[in-house]
């Protein structure tokens, strides 16, 4: 049989090395993702969802049953009481904003234990930029616990920063533009066990972006009380066109829901066009399109360690999100990664990323994304700012057969700037 890329003896025998050492993190792998497909099967056969779901409406969007299925089958594989699930989110940080706003007041304090959050979070708190509207234009004060030298939260540090009657505490789940470890969902229960401890009422809200479906522990069993993220990431499978969700307990789903639209209607308005079927399509395919993209994460970190190059995490650590960074140390690396990526995608392939400024983000920034839907970090795509250690942040792959091609592409392109 004919191999469509042609690759060099040596990107071969790398690519052959690596998968031989992926083998048993594609296995616990395979394993997760079956667990959580099979969770999203009981999920869609529960709700009930039939064809009449996929119709949508407009105006007000009164009554509209596929929009509160898909509340459903969401609150259902996520363990939550309730779910709110929008196209009109429109990204992970308006998601997260919307809740933020939603359960704040006045003179409320939200703590953030994971450090400093990520960048396009920062002007809606009021922490970054001088723009009206942010929760600190409303008197919500923000405070955060650093975290160790090595990245990892500081349990002491965080019990003593909480005190009784603390509105909220704020985890982000993944990295950001940091090199810090992702946290697990035993990790996310430690910080909740000394909270709930500390003060019982506080609300604990994740940052779920990128960690859905990874796996088969849910934050909200952690002790996690609300929970957002994106639809073009992780939870909408690489189908949903756009949007986000908001998760947890139903009392806070319902204050995220007036902020949403109005006080007094929240979840009961809200038309939903002709989105719907897609949506449904892409909640059945996260589950396996999440671990096609932790297959290719591992796979990529493989590659990159026989490359000698600095990746975290390491591909048989276990992992809470579906980022790999990778540490290149000089911008020339960088761009050639992020070159390849692109040459190994099926959309804008012969397209060559180049360094530019990006709105919400403090220096210029690279971006490779072939992508059927702008955006999606779900799809094979990878990014990272301009500035030292020069590290990639790779996510992504809506299927691994064809994501290890931009792998081996990029790999091919770091090599030829090496060998230069």
């Amino acid at each position: 049989m004919n191999e469509q890329y042609i690759f060099s003896d040596e990107i071969k025998a790398i690519r052959d090395k690596a998968l031989s050492m992926c083998k048993e993190s594609f296995e616990e792998i395979e394993k997760i993702t079956e667990y959580n497909q099979q969770k999203m099967l009981k999920a869609f056969q529960n709700a009930g969802v039939s064809m009449s779901h996929f119709a949508g409406t407009n105006g007000y969007g009164y009554d509209d049953r596929g929009r509160d299925k898909l509340d459903e089958i969401y609150a259902y594989v996520f363990n939550a009481e309730d779910a709110l699930v929008r196209h009109n989110f429109v990204s992970g940080t308006h998601t997260l904003t919307v809740a933020l706003f939603g359960m704040l007041r006045p003179n409320d304090e939200m703590l953030c234990v994971t450090g400093m959050p990520y960048d396009t979070i920062r002007s809606a708190i009021g922490i970054s930029g001088e723009y009206s509207g942010s929760l600190k234009d409303f008197g919500v004060k923000f405070s955060k616990v650093d975290l160790k030298s090595d990245g990892t939260v500081d349990l002491d540090a965080i019990e003593k920063a909480v005190y009784k009657g603390l509105k909220m505490v704020y985890i982000q789940r993944s990295r950001g533009y940091s090199t810090r470890p992702t946290l697990l969902c035993k990790d996310i229960k430690a910080i909740c066990d000394i909270v709930k401890k500390k003060s019982p009422e506080t609300i604990i809200m994740l940052d779920n972006c990128y960690g859905e479906f990874v796996e088969t522990d849910e934050p909200l069993d952690m002790g996690v009380d609300i929970m957002a993220g994106s639809l073009i990431k992780n939870a909408g499978g690489g189908i949903a066109p756009t949007g986000g969700y908001i998760a947890g307990r139903k009392d806070l789903v319902e204050m995220c829901s007036y902020r949403l639209t109005t006080p007094g209607t929240g979840k009961e308005i809200g038309c939903t066009l002709d989105v719907l079927r897609g949506m449904f399509m892409g909640a059945f395919f996260a589950p396996q399109v999440t671990g096609e993209a932790l297959k290719t994460a591992v796979f990529a970190s493989a590659v990159f360690s026989l490359l000698s190059f600095d990746v975290s995490p390491k591909f048989d650590e276990k992992r809470g999100d579906i980022i790999d960074v990778i540490t290149f140390n000089n911008k020339e690396n960088l761009q050639a990664f992020c070159k390849g990526i692109q040459k190994g995608s099926p959309i804008d392939s012969f397209v060559t990323p180049e360094y530019a400024p990006m709105p919400g983000y403090d220096c210029d920034v690279i971006m490779a994304a072939g992508a059927f839907t702008m955006g999606s970090s779900i799809e094979l795509s990878a990014d990272g700012p301009l500035k030292e250690p020069y590290c990639a942040f790779m996510q992504g792959g809506l299927n691994f057969n064809s994501s290890k091609i931009g792998i081996l592409l990029a790999a091919e392109e770091v090599l030829d700037i090496q060998n230069k």
